[in-house]
């Protein structure tokens, strides 16, 4: 047996080797020439998408569960992303059960719309799990850079989102690649089962609309929406400020809290009032007014106003251990001219919106409080502050450090009076700054704004008006000796930003002009959410009153009067008027109109007091200047006035 089983080994070994000479022998198989390749990969891919076809009908069951599945898996991978972990995604669950069912349900309405428009599963899937993960994602970002939630109004700022990134702490993490891998598996999968929406036209027509019917009865009408919301238990909190709006987020999460907010703006959007005319805006503006031009003898001083980027005091939270040399030679400022405190209507974010306020001498609040001010304007020339000053004779200057296209300011502003606006654009590598460009951190440093005034100061042969809002202290504050101490950064460049005040104020001293400088931070720096010194302090909707309150200075190289400014807060919008007070400028019926308000009601935000109720005439001056015929008197010549 054993001789047998040697000799049938034997005779397989010569098989093999024979084998292997035949094939060394045969001349190699010619490579496939370019133009076969792709109709192998042709072949390959109509042969997948013929099984794709066969998979249509043999998985119907497996199909139908991939559809209906679909809605749960992708708003629990958008949930998961945002919140990071699936821990607190789960706990959620339990806690807010309705809530996340109100979001399966939501989600369940949108696939059904796209699946009805285009058919095709793994399309319908492949479009809403990248809608889904671009939000999920944005707010993850959103959140970690600046502590502020995600809300549809955001979206505005698409077309800015080259600036934005260079504000933004954006950082890839294995765990944000796995679940977007986890998402595009199952996109692979619904495109390998192939699942078809097979309905005729008019009934996906039908379907389409119901879907759209439904998910516009939810934003628009309160009748509809409101007992859903109350079903659902749906925090419909009205969010005054950022704190109640991120209090608001932890009731709701992401979903819920888009859908819920997306109602919120559509109730408060901006609405002429019934009562606005003609005869009520003169009603309004029957006071009596001095028409005195004398100016204080006819000397016009040089008013120069910086709006200084994230600049706060934060010396107001005595938990707080800050250094008393970060806010030397502010305090020295105040010492040497005279100090009070603004009510500002934003914080962390949306600079535009104090922005607004110093430009125009108006709230925002008139307008209800948008993120973006600017963008309500009517399109034409707008009675902005320095349209005063251009009649009065002084050369209007508009400086900002940054991208003129940010917030479409260029465009937008330059319907405000301004002769020269002033920008620098790292990114393009364009500037229009005549002085040497220093960087601090990020962005321009403050030393070299401070610079440019004095050079418009000295080449200019009328007064200058200018205003600036400066960029060196804006997020992110990464950069320092600890990257990661991000608190002891911003305050290093606050620090940066005084020693460059005190050098500006020198040398305005030795200027032969009279020079008034009014000087404020716009809001309390964006901060990150979840380690951020607010945090630390405990901060919420109901204490966080200060974060509102920005502390200023008013400075002058003459002997200007102080009598004018208040002692008691004012809103950023009253600032204007004080500084015509100091320079004693002349009045119209609008400007004495604003100095009663002044006096009748210093404080006019919703961001800073919810309970300060609407006042109709002051909301309907706003709405007449900036987005109406404007019959309140203006700055601008007659034959300039244009209206909408």
């Amino acid at each position: 047996m054993a001789e047998k089983s040697i000799e049938k080994t034997e005779k397989s070994i010569v098989k093999a080797e024979e084998s292997i000479m035949k094939d060394v022998n045969e001349p190699m198989p010619s490579a496939p020439t370019s133009l076969e390749e792709p109709k192998v990969r042709f072949a390959g891919l109509k042969k997948f998408n013929e099984k794709r076809s066969l998979n249509t009908d043999t998985y119907k069951k497996t199909n139908l569960w991939l559809l209906i599945l679909f809605p749960i898996f992708i708003c629990s991978m958008a949930e998961i992303n945002q919140a990071k972990y699936v821990l607190p995604y789960l706990k959620f669950w339990i806690e807010r059960p309705t809530v996340m069912l109100f979001d399966v349900l939501i989600t369940g309405l949108v696939f059904a719309l796209i699946l009805c428009i285009v058919k095709k599963g793994w399309i319908a899937v492949a479009i809403q799990s990248f809608i889904y993960m671009a939000l999920s994602t944005t707010e993850l970002f959103k959140y970690g850079t600046n502590g502020n939630h995600l809300i549809i109004s955001d979206m505005k700022l698409v077309r800015s989102v080259k600036s934005l990134s260079s504000f933004a702490y954006i950082k890839i993490t294995p765990r944000l690649i796995i679940y977007y891998l986890i998402v595009i598996a199952f996109v692979f999968i619904t495109l390998y089962f192939n699942p078809i929406l097979k309905k005729k036209p008019l009934h996906r027509f039908i379907a389409s609309a119901a879907c759209i019917l439904f998910g516009s009865l939810l934003i628009i009408f309160p009748g509809f929406y409101k007992p859903i919301y109350k079903l659902f238990r749906i925090d419909t909190t009205s969010a005054t400020n950022t704190f109640i709006l991120n209090e608001k987020f932890d009731k709701n999460r992401f979903l819920a809290f888009i859908v819920e907010t997306s109602s919120e703006s559509y109730a408060n959007r901006l609405v002429v009032p019934e009562e606005y005319s003609e005869e009520k805006i003169e009603e309004i503006m029957n006071i009596p007014v001095d028409t005195s031009e004398d100016f204080n003898g006819g000397n016009k001083p040089n008013v120069i106003v910086i709006m200084s980027e994230s600049y706060a005091d934060f010396r107001v939270f005595d938990q707080l251990d800050i250094s008393e040399d970060c806010y030397k030679y502010f305090d020295k400022a105040i010492s040497e001219g005279q100090g009070g405190t603004a009510i500002t209507p934003t914080y962390a974010s949306w600079t535009v919106r104090s922005e607004f306020e110093l430009l125009f001498g108006l709230p925002v609040r008139g307008l209800n409080t948008p993120n973006m001010p600017q963008r309500e304007l009517a399109d034409r020339e707008q009675p902005a502050m320095a349209q005063y000053y251009k009649s009065w004779g002084y050369s209007t200057v508009y400086i900002h450090p940054f991208q003129s296209g940010f917030y479409s300011r260029e465009r937008i502003y330059g319907h405000f009076g301004f002769e020269k606006m002033i920008y620098h654009n790292d990114q393009e590598g364009i500037s229009d700054f005549t002085v040497p460009v220093e960087h601090y951190g990020t962005y321009v440093d403050d030393s070299t704004v401070f610079n440019q005034i004095i050079e418009e100061i000295n080449t200019s042969d009328a007064p200058v008006y200018l205003h600036t809002t400066t960029m060196q202290n804006h997020q992110p504050y990464n950069q320092g000796e600890d990257p990661e101490d991000e608190f002891g950064n911003y305050l290093q460049w606050i620090q940066h930003s005084n020693e460059g005040l005190e050098v500006f104020l020198d040398e305005l001293k030795n200027i032969d002009e009279p020079t008034l400088v009014f000087f404020v931070g716009d809001h309390f720096p964006s901060l990150r959410g979840e380690t951020s010194v607010y945090n630390q302090l405990g901060l919420s909707g109901d204490n966080c009153s200060e974060l509102y309150e920005q502390k200023y200075f008013f400075w002058s190289n003459y002997d200007a009067d102080f009598s004018a400014i208040p002692d008691e807060p004012i809103s950023f919008f009253y600032v204007p008027y004080v500084i015509l007070d100091i320079i004693d400028a002349p009045h119209d019926a609008f400007i004495e109109k604003m100095n009663d308000f002044m006096d009748q009601l210093p404080v006019y935000s919703s961001e800073y007091d919810s309970d300060i109720p609407d006042n109709e005439e002051l909301d309907l001056i706003t709405i007449d200047r900036v987005i109406m015929e404007e019959y309140s008197p203006s700055p601008i010549p007659e034959e300039e006035l244009t209206s909408d």
